[in-house]
């Protein structure tokens, strides 16, 4: 796509400001009327909507990624770049953004309202005042008791086991998207955890209470103690546990979901969507390098 010229910019940024409050509007008429709009400008209604699947907010992204998909307008390769580019990252839209590369077509509106159906489900259960582990339990519950998500085992080098929206529907993952799974409904309950990148596992972390614990949603949502997470990385022979132990960023998460599909299809004999999940790798790499040297 062209660039723009200043006075082409304004005219654009003009022209679809009415237009940035109405994307979440469902009503049919509001609806009907947004995408005439973007027919009426193709190239400028891509241009449109890419900005705003990048917003901060992920409910207008979420709406504006799924326009792009009825429209036909779907370059999942080009998407993710350009999210990687941006800077901007966010957790769960980037992890669907990455199931795109591979799955251009898939349902994102039914991927999130399951999310949010298993966010309902554990809001129905707790009796606030909670502890941090009382959330666990029941997260714990609905995830692994009533809805039966397991960590994959069997099929562990399975690359669908990486993309969130077939780990939601084959209730089986890999440590770091059933963690994901966890996070993104732990946070639609402003349940406070953080990603926890280990050698040979991914976990996630309460740092809320004085001393903090760790869940293991691959193994159930097994709670580990901070003397526990010692004893395992010492396996691995890591003497700096306390930074082993720490939050990692939303972009080093999903380049260990890139690293792990570069194995994965390289294990599948599939060399050339190997080489596009490494594409993803050091295009995030190259990033941080320039970010580090501004």
């Amino acid at each position: 796509m062209r660039q723009m010229q200043t006075s082409e910019s304004e005219d654009f940024q003009n022209r679809w400001r009415p237009w940035r409050s109405l994307l979440d509007d469902e009503t049919p008429v509001v609806r009907e009327a947004l995408v005439d709009q973007l027919k009426l400008f193709p190239e400028e209604g891509r241009l449109f909507l890419q900005q705003m699947s990048e917003e901060d907010d992920p409910i207008p992204a979420r709406h504006a990624l799924e326009l792009i998909k009825s429209l036909g307008w779907v370059d999942g390769t080009r998407d993710f770049m350009a999210f990687i580019q941006s800077q901007r990252y966010e957790l769960e839209t980037g992890w669907f953004l990455l199931d795109r590369t591979v799955y251009p077509a898939f349902e994102l509106s039914s991927a999130t309202f399951f999310l949010d159906k298993l966010s309902s489900r554990c809001r129905e259960l707790l009796t606030p005042p909670m502890s941090p582990r009382e959330m666990c339990s029941v997260l714990n519950r609905v995830l692994f008791h009533e809805y039966g998500f397991r960590g994959a085992g069997k099929d562990f080098e399975n690359p669908e086991n990486s993309f969130l929206h077939r780990v939601i529907e084959r209730r089986r993952g890999l440590p770091i998207t059933m963690s994901v799974l966890y996070l993104l409904i732990a946070r639609r309950l402003s349940f406070d955890l953080e990603p926890i990148d280990l050698p040979g596992r991914f976990m996630l972390g309460c740092f809320s209470e004085e001393k903090p614990f760790y869940v293991d949603p691959w193994s159930g949502g097994k709670i580990h103690e901070v003397e526990d997470m010692e004893v395992y990385l010492e396996d691995y022979s890591i003497e700096d546990s306390t930074s082993a132990l720490l939050p990692v960023t939303v972009a080093d998460t999903l380049v260990r979901g890139c690293r792990n599909l570069v194995r994965h299809y390289l294990l599948a004999e599939d060399e050339p969507k190997s080489r596009l999940f490494n594409s993803f790798v050091l295009e995030f790499e190259r990033v941080r390098r320039i970010a580090a040297s501004a």
